[in-house]
């Protein structure tokens, strides 16, 4: 054992270790070249001799060698501590350690929320600190690049390996785009709002209220509060979605109440929330023949509306930009909604060339009010029929429909269903569809006005 060696042994291996310099810490330098140094006084003592002078004179060539060589890494090394920002110097601690401790900070917050959240039952969704943290990003600066770069043209060889790529990532069916050949499309953009053929999406003609897009259903059902759900467990509110009912001039307590056409107890407010994922088709039609009356266009955030970031952020689809249709059907109220997203370049309405999306502004997160957006009232003889063509999305994102129907209607779907356009959303219990006059149904729209007057 090493406690029982003599004081010469241990200084003998001590003298006779020779560690690889690039595997030692400049500080163990100073240790190595103190052992080295005792070792060449330890050789003058010793008596002169031709071999002891050759050994000593080979040492100490050997030895004015590392000498250099560690004088410059310990050199390094001080410049290292203290020019290039060190651990233990001022640069250091606020280049290194701070963003360490913010790191840790944030996780510990994020760890007892979800902690205090799973005590409560409740579904883990961010706190106010953490939408602004994800709402601070340049997400709005990301998605005008995105729209930049998806106009870009496309070198016409290039297309078939870039948009074939895009398509087996995303799950795109070309054999359902007019045109089918990926050379077609001079850019990314195009390629994105491509359109289908005729007899791609028929629309059920027997049902009065069909699928607008292609997408995934995130959430469906009554709206009976000011507070309705996105997805399930979380919530946005009503009024801060379609902004200030100005609309109409009915005295009611509520939110739901003061936008019902009908004052029927029998009539009820539903939602249905489609969600268009990247490969889907991006362009969305008018799930029924409706008549829209107002504009509303809400210059908000762009953050994602996945399914996940949906049920992560309350009020996510009130803090985005939005462009909001509010109008009637034969049933009542009704609006759709074309909620913006990250990476989507620009909401387009065909209708609606007014509209302007994705500008830059500089509003907070979660400090949009009510009276921050551009309003403009349609034309008064204007209709869309059932399936017409309304907009696209220059990539994917979520249609929102809120409309009154009578408390028979129920909805044919289930959360995560796969719908397309022109499919059967839900039907009316006891009654049997059939195929609808136009011309009836625009008559009915028109006598909703007669019958608000009577409530009011």
């Amino acid at each position: 054992m090493a406690v029982f060696m003599p004081k010469y042994r241990l200084f003998s291996k001590a003298v006779n270790l020779k560690p690889n310099p690039r595997q030692w810490s400049a500080r163990w330098t100073i240790v190595q070249r103190s052992i080295y140094g005792s070792r060449q006084l330890q050789h003058q003592q010793q008596p002169n001799s031709s071999s002891t002078n050759q050994h000593n004179h080979h040492h100490q060539q050997q030895h004015q060698h590392q000498h250099q060589h560690h004088h410059q890494q310990q050199q390094q090394f001080h410049h290292q501590s203290t020019t290039a920002g060190g651990w233990l110097t001022w640069r250091g601690v606020f280049l290194r350690w701070t963003p360490i401790g913010i790191c840790m900070v944030v996780a510990a917050k994020w760890h007892l929320h979800n902690r205090e959240l799973d005590k409560k039952g409740l579904p883990r969704t961010a706190a106010k600190w953490q939408a602004k943290m994800y709402c601070s990003l340049p997400l709005r600066l990301l998605s005008r690049c995105w729209g930049w770069m998806a106009d870009r043209r496309v070198p016409k060889p290039v297309r078939p390996m870039l948009y074939g790529l895009y398509s087996n990532t995303f799950g795109v069916k070309m054999e359902e785009a007019a045109p089918d050949n990926f050379k077609e499309y001079r850019s990314l953009g195009e390629f994105f709002t491509r359109p289908l053929k005729e007899d791609a999406r028929p629309i059920d003609p027997k049902t009065s209220f069909v699928s607008p897009c292609d997408g995934r259903i995130l959430h469906f059902g009554a709206a009976n509060s000011n507070l309705i759900e996105q997805v399930k467990g979380v919530s946005y509110s009503l009024e801060a979605f379609l902004g200030p009912p100005t609309w109409t001039t009915k005295d009611a307590p509520g939110m739901v109440e003061k936008v019902k056409k009908n004052a029927s107890p029998d009539s009820v407010l539903y939602q249905c929330v489609i969600y268009l994922a990247p490969g889907d088709y991006h362009r969305f039609h008018s799930p029924t023949l409706w008549k829209p009356e107002l504009r509303r266009h809400f210059s908000g955030e762009l953050l994602s509306v996945s399914p996940k970031i949906a049920g992560w952020i309350p009020g996510l689809f009130c803090l985005n930009e939005r462009a909001v249709y509010i109008g009637k059907w034969k049933h009542g109220f009704f609006s759709y909604t074309a909620v913006g997203a990250t990476n989507v370049g620009s909401v387009e309405i065909f209708m609606d060339e007014k509209l302007k999306t994705n500008k830059w502004v500089g509003l907070a997160c979660g400090s949009h009010k009510h009276k921050e957006y551009d309003e403009l009232e349609m034309p008064a003889d204007k209709y869309l029929e059932k399936g017409e063509l309304v907009g696209q999305f220059r990539m994917g994102s979520t249609i929102v429909l809120i409309f009154e129907a009578p408390k028979e209607f129920k909805f044919n779907l289930f959360p995560g269903q796969r719908v397309k356009v022109g499919e059967r959303l839900g039907t009316f219990e006891g009654t049997e569809e059939a195929v609808e006059n136009p011309e009836e149904v625009k008559r009915a729209i028109q006598s909703l006005d007669a019958v608000e007057a009577i409530t009011v």
